[in-house]
Formats: C-alpha cells, structure tokens, sequence
C-alpha cells in the first residue's frame, strides 16, 4: 500500500468534515453540541482557579473509537509506519526528513502517513502514542519513537537490528 494510500485510510466521513472552530457560549447558555462534535470527553473537577470559583472542566478526547480502530489498523497492516509532516517523497520538516532518510538509507520498506492533511489524526495519534511530537515511527505494530530516538538507535545499530528483526517475522 503506498503513502498516500495509508492517509486516504483517515478520509472517514466524521473525520474529514470535522473542522476546528471556535464556539463562544455565555456561562448562563445550556448548550448541547451538535452530533458531530459529540467526542467522549473525560471530566476533571477543579475548584479554584486564584481567587476564582469554577465548575467542572472538561477534556475532549481527540482520539475516538473509531479513530483508535484506524490506527489500529494502519500500525499494524504494516511493519514499518511513519507518522510525519508531509510523505516520503517530500517530507515538510526537517525531523520528518530526518527520519526518512535513515529509512531509505536502510533499504526498509515503510509506508508515510500525512498527518497535516488531518487535524483530527494528529491531534488524536498524540494520545494513541502518548508522545506529543512528529514524526512517530511504529515498527511492527508498536510506537518505537520520534526522530531523536530513530537517530540515536541508528547510530548504536538497535534500529537495524530490530528493523531487521521486524522484516523477517
């Protein structure tokens, strides 16, 4: 499957016609979010901010079910995925090049995915990975790190070898 391939499998419905907005509700307006906002949300109590009083704050949650069922799927349809800025034919920042290079210098064969071309995605692979940066390089189905990581491991060999190790299973 190409890169390209890999970021058409984010092109859900729900998720392409989500868009970041900016929705101002006064504190004494009941507002119930349309169904398409309606991601699971976590909900933490704080009751003082300085000398202020607030009510329940709440966390939404980028990563829905189903999204979660997509990477799933993705990471583990393939050996090698990189999560990055742009593809692998023209990465769009240099730790994203970075890694890409190492990659191709391997011979490895790995798929690209775009997560600009998603805000949802990006947003939600942050969570999924519990690392906030990009690119995030999976190998055979688990999140193995961001650039720093690649480029330390492929200097002391633990990227080839464990590259290698992935390829043969």
């Amino acid at each position: 499957m190409s890169g390209a391939m890999a970021s058409s499998l984010f092109s859900i419905p729900m998720l392409s016609s989500v868009k970041p907005s900016l929705v101002m509700v006064r504190a004494t307006t009941s507002f119930t979010p349309p169904r398409a906002f309606a991601f699971p949300t976590k909900s933490l109590t704080v009751s003082r901010v300085g000398s202020t009083r607030i009510g329940p704050v709440r966390c939404v949650s980028a990563l829905t079910p189903e999204l979660k069922t997509t990477l799933d799927k993705v990471v583990t349809s393939h050996k090698v995925v990189l999560f990055m800025k742009g593809n692998k034919e023209f990465p769009q920042c240099g730790f994203s090049h970075t890694v890409v290079q190492i990659l191709k210098s391997l011979n490895v064969p790995f798929e690209t995915v775009n997560i600009l071309e998603n805000d949802m995605v990006r947003q939600g692979l942050k969570e999924y990975s519990n690392w906030p940066t990009f690119p995030q390089l999976y190998i055979d189905g688990e999140f193995f790190g961001g650039c720093d990581i690649a480029v330390e491991a492929y200097k002391n060999g633990e990227l080839q070898e464990l590259l290698e190790k992935a390829l043969c299973s």
